[in-house]
């Protein structure tokens, strides 16, 4: 499908802009890469080659330990197994991730205990946590988590603020000052409390958190697309819609949205940061996901409790730092490119 004109002059001024450009790059990569987790990082092999048969760990089923001649009945311990054919040298073979550990995998040493320091001998490149689980690991499956949050909430309350914010511009008269009364009255109730009266009382989830994001998510754009739609309304295009007999859902969709999707594009970034923050927050304050779920904020609050194991604290840190700022790159960027009339420093 061929691009118009105005969309490619708005690509091309996003491409020329080189730091929100490079970080969506970036961040783009870092999201497929995360997507592919279990093929980076995991305790199970991606490949096992014994005596003649090929075995295929990380997408299947548990494979015992007694099926490759080991002597227990449980799931195997491929790093273990890795080590006995390389000492056998009997043509049998085990390819493992780059990162041999699952976030919620502990290792314990004798004569030590956690945290542990990185190590390249151990495959720990960023160390442990305190329960000796492997920090990079769970940073990277702590940000899948904090990205899929993000997405699936900006998601839901913008489909719910964008839809009313149009329609109490559209229609204005008493629904819109019904949903203006409801919206200020809701957006008086504390949300954290409310967190910690459905933590308090359910199990926490990820998707209990999503549902409580989106009840006081949406009316932050509810706001914005009311204004946008009371200016789009009084319009030609839609006095001529509504001539020709456009029904409200038609004028609505079809019409008004498509010109005021400038708005939606230029706070979506801004909103991911947002709800990458809220996660990571509550995790940190200990009204989040329930232990021992890969959590960014749940490390951070190890590394300030264990300041001595500098390489948790540091991690998390670099980490969130590094992916907000790139997604505020890319909302600069992407509001730079679709609003030219705004003066610009990047000039």
């Amino acid at each position: 499908m061929a691009l118009t004109p105005v969309a490619r002059k708005t690509l091309r001024r996003f491409t020329s802009i080189r730091r929100g450009y490079y970080s969506f790059i970036l961040f783009s990569v870092l999201v497929l890469l995360s997507c592919m987790a279990e093929l980076l990082v995991n305790s199970r092999a991606l490949v096992v080659h014994y005596q003649g048969q090929w075995f295929f760990p990380t997408y299947s089923a548990v494979i015992p330990g007694s099926r490759f001649g080991l002597d227990y009945a449980y799931e195997t311990n491929y790093r273990e197994l890795a080590d006995r054919f390389a000492k056998a040298n009997q043509g049998d073979w085990v390819l493992l991730p780059p990162v041999p550990w699952n976030p919620y995998e502990q290792d314990f040493r004798q004569n030590a205990y956690p945290p542990y320091a990185p190590s390249l001998a151990e495959r720990h490149l960023l160390g442990t946590d305190t329960g000796g689980r492997d920090v990079l690991a769970r940073l990277v499956y702590g940000f899948r988590i904090a990205i899929g949050f993000a997405f699936v909430t900006l998601l839901a309350s913008y489909a719910i603020g964008v839809t009313l914010g149009c329609l109490m511009g559209l229609l204005g008269g008493r629904f819109d000052l019904l949903l203006q009364r409801f919206i200020e009255i809701w957006s008086q109730v504390p949300f954290l409390y409310v967190i910690m009266i459905l933590v308090s009382l359910t199990k926490p989830s990820v998707g209990l958190f999503i549902v409580i994001n989106v009840l006081f998510g949406w009316m932050g754009i509810t706001w914005y697309m009311r204004t946008l739609t009371y200016k789009e309304r009084a319009r030609d295009y839609v006095l001529a819609a509504r001539a020709q007999g456009a029904g409200t859902a038609r004028i609505l969709f079809h019409h008004i949205l498509p010109n005021t999707l400038m708005m939606v594009v230029t706070l979506a970034p801004f909103a991911v940061v947002g709800n990458i923050s809220t996660l990571t927050a509550l995790d940190y304050l200990g009204f989040g996901l329930m232990p021992p779920t890969p959590s960014w904020g749940e490390l951070l609050s190890q590394g300030i409790n264990n300041l001595d194991a500098s390489w948790i604290v540091s991690s998390v840190v670099g980490a969130v730092s590094a992916v907000l700022i790139m997604v505020s790159f890319i909302g600069e960027a992407v509001r730079e490119a679709f609003d030219p009339r705004r003066f610009s420093r990047y000039e």
